[in-house]
């Protein structure tokens, strides 16, 4: 796609006067850096980081038999979320790999958000209407209504507290509530893709210019920066959460990807449910592994992990962790090498280099 085609979210001109970097990222015209990825993914451990994530997908599932289409299409037991509540799921294929990974918000009974990754939205809404014969629910594809700004960071509270009539520190990790923010209506919801507490806006396109500024305005006294792609994909690989297309995708199941924890085998029949208590029932024959680099050099994603000249898995996604100041990274290995501590090596540009498997998250805030 050439650089005219790109998507643009209402907040690309305030990049530019901000001096971002931009790039092409599935589509759209994205902000990868403004001050440097170091100093964006510092901020937001310790201070705060504001980042556009526009380009996400928003889909709504409403109707009489939305939560059962729900507890079909997803691996999470929607059943169990009470209204204003968020979890994380695995939108799954018969054969238990990935369509997706995404959030689900529990408005009521009969009316869900789901929030689905920007590279998957028109493919998410295919399946789900391709999975809709049968169930009365309507299913609208919102992303171009939406705009998203998340703030993320230690400071997060204290930045947007002053700037929305909801009670910030009433909320809890992964709820969300409907309220103004700078005057204007918003769904704000306790979540992020960093580790860190922060939260999500999701407005009117018309009304993201002014909440983003408000943020930065209110923020500046906290130390706040706008982060780009860079700071949010070495923040959330510290944190060990998945990235489609990397991490997961069609080829990996849930259970490889060692998300089981949101897998509800025995909330009844969904896509994949077969065969992923098979493997589950079989072992599984390779794991996703977080893993420090022993010798210097960053594994990247793509590279072959090797054993004796031959190749035995692969890097899914690997970085520099600015905050922990080492080489990180996640690998589909065998399962009899996944245990902590196993050495392995790392085709690094041709060189074979050591690394090692190590407990995960790679970093985990301080409550």
């Amino acid at each position: 796609m050439n650089e005219t085609n790109l998507k643009k979210t209402p907040l690309n001109e305030e990049h530019r006067r901000l001096g971002a970097k931009m790039v092409p990222f599935v589509g759209w015209d994205m902000p990868v850096q403004y001050t440097g990825v170091i100093d964006e993914h510092m901020a937001v451990r310790t201070a705060a980081g504001i980042f556009d994530v526009s380009h996400m997908g928003e889909i709504e599932v409403k109707g009489k038999d939305a939560l059962a289409f729900l507890q079909k299409i997803t691996t999470n037991d929607v059943s169990k979320l009470d209204e204003g509540q968020i979890h994380y799921a695995g939108l799954t294929y018969p054969e238990g790999t990935f369509v997706d990974d995404l959030l689900v918000y529990k408005f009521k009974s009969d009316h869900y958000l789901l929030v689905v990754n920007a590279s998957n939205t028109d493919k998410d809404f295919e399946w789900c209407l391709k999975n809709k014969t049968g169930f009365d629910v309507q299913i609208v594809n919102r992303s171009p209504e939406y705009a998203q700004i998340a703030l993320q960071g230690p400071g997060a509270e204290k930045i947007l507290n002053p700037l929305t009539d909801l009670s910030l520190p009433d909320m809890k990790y992964y709820w969300f509530a409907m309220g103004k923010v700078n005057g204007a209506e918003c769904i704000v919801s306790r979540t992020g893709y960093t580790g860190e507490d922060g939260f999500e806006v999701y407005s009117k396109l018309s009304d993201a210019v002014g909440i983003w500024k408000a943020m930065m305005e209110e923020g500046m006294k906290s130390g706040i920066k706008p982060a780009g792609l860079g700071a949010r994909d070495t923040l959330r690989l510290e944190a060990k959460m998945a990235l489609y297309g990397n991490d997961i995708d069609n080829t990996t199941t849930v259970l490889e990807a060692g998300l089981g924890w949101v897998l509800k085998l025995e909330k009844g029949n969904f896509n994949g449910r077969d065969v992923l208590l098979k493997q589950k029932e079989q072992g599984l024959k390779r794991k996703l592994v977080g893993f420090e680099m022993v010798d210097k050099g960053i594994a990247r994603h793509g590279y072959d992990v090797v054993k004796g000249g031959k190749k035995i898995g692969y890097v899914s996604s690997g970085s520099h962790a600015p905050f922990l100041q080492k080489a990180i990274g996640l690998a589909y290995l065998p399962s009899e090498m996944s245990e902590i501590g196993t050495e392995f090596e790392i085709d690094v540009r041709g060189k074979n280099l050591k690394a090692v498997v190590v407990k995960t998250p790679f970093y985990k805030r301080q409550k």
